[in-house]
């Protein structure tokens, strides 16, 4: 199997494992985009992109309203992203990406996570190495030289394209992020997007050599999953 295939197994296993908390995920980030800027998605990139993968996840429409009415009327909590880094169990090393209203509610639990465990809370940059950041693009309408073309187009220079289970996947630097949106909205004003995303991709992947080390791991996984918090985690655990 293909880099495809990982990041896509991945998301699968988190959106499942996470979704009681889907819809109160999204609702915080098209409100946090919306009071941010202009409450209205056609006048705020940042928002109208946020909203359409919030629909991709079947996200109603009542949350997505409820969420710019909030935004609108100006009040509401004032969410701060925080970004926590971890050694978890099994050798394995963790990205938590927060928005949260109380930093010092949030450190403490993401920590209890940790210690629950066997792993530890690391400082700023301490596992921020082991993975690369990316924006990550993918649609099964065009081939890969119909989406090259688009991309030399549009003036992306350095990005990477593979094509697997008729999916055609392309990994940009995060600065590039726009300019890709931009190439493939040019092959097809509502193309269908598999995959948009800025994430985090280990550079390796650690198994875990046991079967409680594996379920230590999956325990932590599932404490994050629980917290409120927590809007992403990454891993470079290789999991069945």
């Amino acid at each position: 199997m293909g880099r495809a295939h990982e990041v896509r197994a991945a998301s699968m296993a988190k959106t499942a494992a996470a979704k009681s908390k889907l819809y109160a995920k999204w609702a915080k980030e098209i409100f946090v985009a919306a009071k941010a800027g202009v409450p209205d998605p056609e006048m705020n990139q940042p928002l109208k992109r946020i909203i359409e993968k919030a629909k991709r996840e079947q996200v109603s429409a009542d949350v997505i309203k409820r969420a710019i009415e909030k935004a609108k009327g100006g009040g509401g909590e004032n969410y701060t992203p925080v970004r926590y880094e971890g050694f978890g169990p099994a050798g394995t090393s963790f990205i938590v990406e927060c928005l949260t209203d109380n930093v010092a509610r949030t450190v403490a639990v993401v920590r209890s996570c940790f210690t629950k465990t066997g792993g530890t809370l690391g400082i700023s940059g301490s596992v921020l190495h082991l993975f690369e950041h990316k924006a990550i693009l993918s649609t099964s309408e065009f081939s890969e030289d119909d989406i090259l073309d688009a991309l030399i187009s549009n003036e992306v220079d350095n990005a990477d394209i593979e094509t697997e289970d008729g999916v055609t996947v392309i990994y940009a630097d995060v600065s590039d992020y726009n300019k890709v949106r931009q190439a493939l909205h040019s092959l097809k004003e509502d193309i269908v997007l598999v995959d948009d995303m800025i994430t985090f991709l280990p550079y390796s992947y650690i198994e875990p050599k046991n079967e409680e080390d594996k379920n230590k791991v999956l325990r932590l996984i599932g404490f994050l999953d629980e917290l409120e918090d927590v809007q992403e985690y990454y891993h470079n655990a290789k999991l069945d």
